[in-house]
């Protein structure tokens, strides 16, 4: 199995967390970030799928996204069946990794996309399979955030095919299995923490006005409700 950890060589203090992952990943390399606001790349206005994306895309969204479009390509040009792809802030548990990693060992193949997040927020619409207290499942409702996922080489050249032009930010992009048509697991629980404030804050969070975060949480509300709306459907 290899690893793929997404970093910005300029963040100096999550240096000594990337050189934990290292060590603790399999066959770890090291991919340098994009840095959205050099990126050269206009996002659509959100429009492009249903439903619309009712927030601009800031350029720490674009560099977010071009830096695991970056992953999907390698894993594609190395031929490699699936790897791991983590972000910096990646930080792991010795209780529940061996097991998160002998599902992916079993269940992981070329077609797969497999989200371990750091927030449980996700319900099964059914439970693939189990090693101690960790479940492979199909969530209904697709789970936001890319801190850690297994992505397979035929889920990347999917993903890849769907996204040449940017509307929205990348696990906006990822809950939408009816616009890029790739079934998404997730192992939950996995003992996987964001170490975002340990390591100096987020690098893609915007500011909103106070006087703009009403509205702001009434859009956001209107479109996760259109998502939940097209929830993933178990195999019968």
């Amino acid at each position: 199995m290899h690893s793929l950890i997404i970093h910005m060589s300029s963040a100096t203090r999550r240096r000594a967390n990337v050189a934990t992952l290292v060590q603790r990943l399999p066959d770890a390399q090291v991919i340098e970030a994009v840095r959205g606001a050099d990126a050269g790349v206009t996002p659509a206005r959100g429009d492009i799928h249903h439903p619309r994306y009712p927030f601009p895309i800031g350029a720490g969204e674009v560099g977010c996204f071009l830096s695991h479009r970056t992953c999907w390509q390698r894993i594609v040009d190395a031929g490699w069946d699936y790897a791991l792809v983590a972000e910096d802030d990646l930080a792991l548990d010795t209780e529940h990794w061996p097991h998160v990693e002998k599902l992916v060992n079993t269940h992981a193949t070329a077609d797969s996309f497999i989200r371990i997040p750091a927030k449980t927020r996700e319900t099964p619409a059914q439970v693939v399979a189990r090693d101690g207290p960790c479940s492979l499942m199909l969530p209904r409702v697709i789970g936001l955030q890319t801190v850690f996922q297994v992505v397979g080489r035929n889920a990347a050249q999917r993903l890849l095919a769907t996204t040449e032009t940017l509307d929205r930010p990348v696990d906006t992009f990822l809950q939408m299995h009816w616009v890029h048509g790739q079934r998404v697991h997730t192992i939950l629980p996995n003992g996987v923490r964001e170490l975002t404030a340990d390591l100096g804050g987020s690098t893609i969070q915007k500011k909103t006005r106070t006087s703009g975060k009403l509205m702001r949480e009434i859009n956001r509300w209107r479109y996760r409700r259109a998502v939940a709306a097209r929830p993933q459907v178990s195999f019968t």
